[in-house]
């Protein structure tokens, strides 16, 4: 049975170090925190740091940020991108599934592109709501499932070819269904799409092993404000959340 690993995650992240070069993720998990919480003064975890952008965002607005991964050269990207940009945070080399924190630590737990990972979400979702204080938020950013990105990734995981070895995606409201099992109250969801888009990310990263450099963000007018108006309108429409390449679930402990 194919699944993610250490040495998957080894071996991405030590190749993985610039931020300036990576794609964000477009501030959405922070915007869906900001809406229910100010991060000033409290205690937040990331639980799977990755390159550490939402952390030290959190961490720059006045939040006592904790990152735990399991693959330490992750932690050496947060650390050093947290140095580059100047903030503290907290490091630990430890287990998602049994965390070295107390019951009810931290006001906010949150996790980007982790869960979809395992085979079996709730021991990860329930040690999330462990750590957690009564009335905390935990904030759950996967892949969606109504996307070509999940065409492509299953092809590629099919062929043996996923750089992360297994993975799967969501609908919206299956992932609600997931928060709610765990034993949260939903209290908001969010998402967005990939911009630049799938297929012009896909082109600029295969091009730049042939050494061609495409710019991170094309904005060809009036392309870019006809793209940007279109966004804008059908983001306030119901079925948004069904067209995004990545969603979130924000789950409130009782």
């Amino acid at each position: 049975m194919r699944q993610s690993t250490p040495k998957h995650w080894d071996d991405y992240w030590k190749k993985q170090d610039d931020l300036d070069d990576a794609y964000s993720n477009e501030d959405r998990l922070i915007d869906g925190l900001l809406k229910l919480m100010d991060p000033k003064g409290k205690k937040i975890l990331e639980v799977g740091g990755g390159s550490g952008r939402d952390s030290i965002r959190l961490a720059q607005m006045g939040a006592d940020v904790t990152v735990i991964d399991y693959v330490e050269s992750s932690l050496g990207v947060v650390a050093r991108n947290a140095e580059r940009a100047g903030v503290h945070i907290t490091l630990v080399h430890g287990d998602a599934l049994k965390m070295p924190f107390p019951e009810g630590t931290f006001d906010a737990v949150f996790h980007q592109g982790l869960m979809e990972h395992f085979r079996d979400e709730q021991p990860l979702l329930l040690e999330n709501r462990r750590v957690l204080k009564s009335g905390g938020l935990v904030l759950i950013d996967v892949p969606q499932r109504f996307h070509i990105y999940t065409v492509f990734k299953q092809t590629l995981i099919a062929m043996n070819k996923w750089f992360a070895g297994w993975e799967t995606q969501y609908s919206i409201e299956e992932l609600e269904a997931i928060v709610k099992k765990a034993g949260f109250e939903v209290v908001g969801r969010y998402g967005d799409w990939m911009c630049p888009g799938f297929f012009y990310r896909a082109a600029r990263r295969g091009l730049a092993g042939a050494g061609v450099k495409l710019p991170k963000y094309p904005r060809i007018p009036p392309f870019a404000q006809i793209n940007d108006a279109w966004r804008g309108f059908w983001r306030r429409t119901p079925i948004a959340i069904y067209t995004y390449a990545m969603i979130g679930s924000i789950g409130r402990k009782p």
